[in-house]
């Protein structure tokens, strides 16, 4: 049994008195370290990257809330004005309505003055007159309703001008609103066009970090925007060209950038990428 033992013992240890068995175990060992690392780093960029999808899908979840937000709200200012407006044009109707009494009265009042008139110089002619406490009072009822009719259109009136200011202030609210927004759309449109123009000229600023190689020209060529000394300096070199319109070798100064000539061969096109 002891022999039968050595002998398992031996054939054991024989490998590892081979000269090159050390260097494959190490090199064994070597990819078995090396795989899991890149196993390790595999699921590690797979986190990250997965990590980097939720982030987007939060970002666009939070634009497409905002824009949703922007879109209920805008429909609710709509609405608001909407019933704002309902509501002063059945004011108005309503005071418009009043008016159109009021005047329906006014003018019932004076076929009653030319009735009672024409009736007193018929009961004249037949010789009958009415005394003059009669004439008093009905002209003393007169004048009452008069001033009370005037009165009352006075305050018609005011009420359709108070109505008249505010639907004009509404309408000009809505008019403001709808300038600030084209407004806004012209710069967000004008900043689109800067941003595409610094990308033609300085490279894109996402591929592009700060301290890329063409950052000490984008800083040249924009110093002007934040030295007045430089913007001085420029203006003085730039008006030292400046010549008459119908000058045959002169050419007026470009109101902007002027952007580069697009590649004509693929050799151009590949040192320009």
């Amino acid at each position: 049994e002891a022999e039968a033992a050595r002998r398992e013992l031996q054939e054991v240890v024989r490998p590892l008195r081979e000269p090159g068995y050390r260097e494959a175990l190490r090199r064994k060992a070597e990819r078995v370290r090396k795989r899991r690392l890149r196993l390790q780093r595999r699921k590690q960029e797979a986190k990250a990257a997965e990590e980097e999808e939720a982030a987007r899908a939060a970002e666009r979840e939070a634009k497409i809330d905002q824009w949703r937000a922007k879109c209920i709200q805008e429909v609710e200012e709509k609405n608001r004005e909407r019933e704002l407006k309902a509501a002063a044009d059945s004011v108005l109707s309503e005071v418009r309505k009043k008016q159109a009494d009021t005047k329906r009265m006014v003018d019932i009042l004076r076929a009653l003055e030319k009735l009672r008139k024409l009736r007193k110089e018929a009961a004249g002619r037949k010789g009958v007159c009415p005394p003059p406490s009669a004439d008093e009072a009905f002209e003393n009822q007169v004048e009452s309703l008069k001033t009370l009719l005037k009165n009352r259109t006075e305050l018609y009136e005011a009420e359709e001008r108070a109505l008249r200011v505010m639907l004009e202030g509404e309408q000009e609210e809505e008019r403001k609103r709808e300038m600030e927004k084209k407004q806004k759309k012209e710069r967000e449109k004008l900043l689109q066009q800067k941003l595409e123009i610094d990308s033609k000229l300085f490279g894109d600023p996402d591929e592009f970090p700060l301290a890329h190689l063409l950052q000490p020209f984008r800083e040249y060529y924009l110093q002007a925007e934040h030295s007045v000394a430089a913007l001085i300096q420029i203006r003085h070199e730039w008006d030292q060209f400046l010549v008459p319109a119908d000058h045959p070798e002169g050419s007026c100064i470009p109101p902007g950038w002027v952007l580069p000539s697009l590649p004509t061969n693929d050799t151009w096109a590949t040192a320009v990428r």
